[in-house]
């Protein structure tokens, strides 16, 4: 899309930069989503990424202490924040330029947010704390990394819940990233005793909890 494409159609590039983890970053506002970023081309924070999560999350009564891992520009935290403004939130994400750009255009800095910059494997397996809420959204672009579906990797987030926590996670569902997320929840249900699913938009999300 050229530049008068973009300007005709409300669209407006605010900053782009290359990383290193999520290849090339894209801060963007239109009239329809507001502001958000994008990795190669998918929207990762902010814009139609905040309405799918917030479909889901109003299925959840209450949160006390939330862990994201996966935090990219802090598009769920100011969700999480505002259905939940006495909420305690730790952020987890890998890619310092996405805080970077969460900070200067999403209100990251303003969340009241713990961010952890480092990968979220290895956070869960050193972290003790328990969550009521755990949010899982580790994509790298359009990837899902296959450490993130391990047997290992879904039993620390499972060690990481209080009886009633809720661990979520969000998966594309289009075309080839179907058959992918229908194999993601074969594993979830192996691990955690109840898994709910919920279609909001083109992704899937697997709630899954403790109690059956």
């Amino acid at each position: 899309m050229g530049k008068m494409e973009n300007f005709l159609g409300g669209i407006r590039i605010l900053e782009e930069v290359d990383s290193p983890i999520n290849g090339k970053l894209v801060v963007m506002s239109d009239f329809a989503w507001g502001t958000y970023i994008t990795a190669e081309g998918l929207t990762q924070s902010g814009g139609v990424a905040v309405k799918i999560w917030k479909t889901t999350l109003k299925k959840i009564s209450k949160c006390q202490n939330c862990l994201i891992l996966g935090l990219g520009g802090g598009g769920n935290a100011k969700l999480v924040r505002k259905i939940w403004p006495k909420a305690k939130i730790v952020g987890v994400e890998i890619d310092p330029l996405m805080i970077k750009l969460g900070t200067r255009y999403l209100g990251l800095g303003m969340n009241g947010v713990d961010i952890k910059i480092e990968d979220a494997f290895h956070f869960v397996k050193k972290e003790s704390k328990k969550y009521d809420l755990i949010l899982v959204d580790t994509y790298i672009g359009d990837e899902f990394p296959q450490k993130f579906e391990s047997e290992e990797f879904l039993k620390l987030v499972k060690k990481l819940l209080t009886k009633k926590g809720i661990a979520i996670f969000n998966r594309l569902y289009y075309g080839e990233k179907r058959l992918l997320a229908m194999q993601a929840l074969k594993k979830l249900e192996k691990v955690f005793p109840k898994v709910e699913v919920v279609y909001p938009e083109a992704n899937v999300m697997f709630m899954c909890s403790l109690l059956e």
